[in-house]
């Protein structure tokens, strides 16, 4: 049986262009800076999770800062995120305003479009400013039934820390 080689190759790699140069941070929300490559096991229902901890926008009527734990979960098809691009693209929200659950629902829909997973869901969870702690959801779900249901399933069943995990467990 021959062995599969797990390495990528410069085709693979295509569109994956902010790894190993010098990074630029973009000053304003700049959805373009999301990046994809190749799943290479798109015959297998896997979960991907990205924690970003120190996500930042600005609150759109005092431009005052508001931080939050980002949470990204999906279910890839036929394309993945690109870490570092993740990165750069959240990054992007630092200096701008919107509400949170208009960042939350910008971010889903944004990966959804870029790499039309099977399933995707987005979970912020902000920082308490004036005693209020906002912790908006957004998920998709692609056409097929067991997604739907799936989002469906986990849309009723949501709660504040169900589908994120406690900080002490990401450092």
């Amino acid at each position: 049986m021959a062995k599969k080689n797990h390495s990528r190759n410069d085709s693979e790699l295509k569109g994956v262009s902010h790894l190993g140069s010098e990074t630029k941070y973009q000053q304003t929300y700049s959805p373009d800076l999301l990046e994809a490559f190749v799943n290479k096991n798109p015959e297998y229902d896997a979960w991907t999770t990205f924690v970003c901890t120190e996500f930042t926008s600005l609150c759109p009527k005092t431009s005052q800062p508001d931080f939050a734990k980002i949470f990204i979960n999906y279910i890839a098809d036929k394309k993945m995120v690109e870490s570092k691009s993740l990165k750069l693209y959240l990054f992007s929200f630092r200096n701008h305003g919107d509400f949170h659950e208009d960042c939350v629902q910008k971010i889903c829909n944004d990966i959804a479009k870029l790499i039309k997973p099977r399933y995707l869901e987005v979970v912020g969870e902000f920082t308490p400013r004036g005693g209020i702690a906002i912790y908006p959801y957004s998920s998709y779900a692609n056409e097929s039934k067991i997604f739907q249901e799936l989002k469906h399933e986990r849309m009723l069943n949501y709660a504040p820390g169900k589908y994120s995990m406690p900080l002490s467990r990401i450092y």
